[in-house]
């Protein structure tokens, strides 16, 4: 396939699952391009003034992948890692995932390379509208839908939901999903994900005759879709017996508090500062002996590296990409 502007691990990572794809399928060489590569990406930059009296600007990204289904539909995540392969990835996935569940829309997806921690809560609402600010001219209702992402929450949605309908003179709550529900939002839309995750797990558990009750359980990330699949899981009679977010890992064979880690998460943004006696290296806690992992963070987590370390009987996908093609081969054999 011809080269692009679009580089780096995740974005090789989509093109090798799509070739492979478009080898199993037989599709033509010259068909391939179209069905792939992006229609249309953005790049724009955001000046911030930080309560520390510094400008800082921020680059952020909107990549709107395919229109044939319908408007473009996905999440814009605020994260240090974001460019734009990692974005253009992301929306691909999108458009597969939007016409696997035969919904009439096609891919997008944004961001902002900002860690959201770092910031006060000023500040990332100036950031926030700023990136809505520069993406009005290219989206809309029914053109292109914002949605939640790892490093925003239904607060963002409702502050590019407030921001969109300034510029249009009347309230556009249909610009995103994923805002509040006093705004028009969805109830259960901030769970949704998390116990679909906890869904599909407990019937996979059953596939193999393994009883919630008594099994274990490891989910490497603690944002919207971690922490509520664990919370879900635990209600199902399943052990946690591990977490981590970007911050720390703990383990505990004996099983953890889940209840405790969400108010300490909700409370300190991030679960460092949990524990120090069951604290464990973030990379050492995948490989623990478990029934259940639950990748729920970033991309890229299980890899050609570390998938013949694995002791666990099922894997439950919370990420968009945590297993690259090379891991993907050896847990297919």
């Amino acid at each position: 396939m011809a080269s692009s502007a679009y580089t780096g691990p995740v974005f090789d990572m989509a093109l090798a699952q799509f070739q492979d794809v478009a080898e199993h399928l037989e599709i033509p060489e010259d068909q391939r391009l179209r069905l792939f590569m992006p229609k249309r990406t953005l790049i724009v930059s955001c000046p911030v003034n930080l309560d520390s009296g510094r400008t800082a600007v921020f680059q952020g990204y909107r990549v709107q992948h395919h229109l044939t289904l319908g408007p473009t539909k996905g999440g814009t995540r605020f994260a240090p890692s974001v460019d734009v392969g990692e974005v253009a990835a992301l929306a691909i996935w999108m458009s597969w995932k939007c016409a696997l569940a035969g919904l009439p829309y096609g891919g997008a997806k944004g961001g902002v390379a900002v860690d959201p921690n770092a910031l006060s809560k000023r500040e990332l609402e100036v950031i926030a509208r700023r990136y809505m600010q520069e993406m009005i001219p290219f989206i809309g209702p029914h053109t292109d839908v914002m949605a939640p992402d790892m490093g925003t929450n239904e607060q963002v949605m409702a502050w590019f939901m407030d921001t969109y309908s300034m510029y249009q003179g009347k309230t556009v709550s249909e610009i995103v999903t994923g805002k509040p529900v006093e705004a028009g939002g969805t109830v259960g839309r901030r769970e949704a994900t998390g116990r679909g995750v906890a869904h599909l797990a407990s019937r996979a558990m059953e596939e193999i005759g393994l009883k919630p009750e008594g099994a274990t359980a490891i989910v490497q990330g603690f944002g919207n879709v971690g922490s509520v699949t664990a919370y879900a899981l635990a209600q199902r009679g399943v052990k946690i017996i591990g977490v981590s977010d970007h911050t720390a890992a703990y383990y505990n064979p004996a099983g953890l508090d889940i209840t405790a880690l969400e108010r300490h998460a909700r409370e300190n943004r991030v679960l460092r500062g949990f524990s120090n006696e069951l604290s464990i290296d973030a990379e050492e806690l995948l490989v623990q002996p478990c029934d259940l992992l639950v990748p729920a963070a970033l991309e890229r987590v299980i890899d050609a590296h570390n998938v013949g370390r694995l002791r666990c009987r099922i894997i439950a996908e919370g990420a968009n990409g945590p297993t690259t093609p090379e891991a993907d081969a050896v847990l297919d054999q």
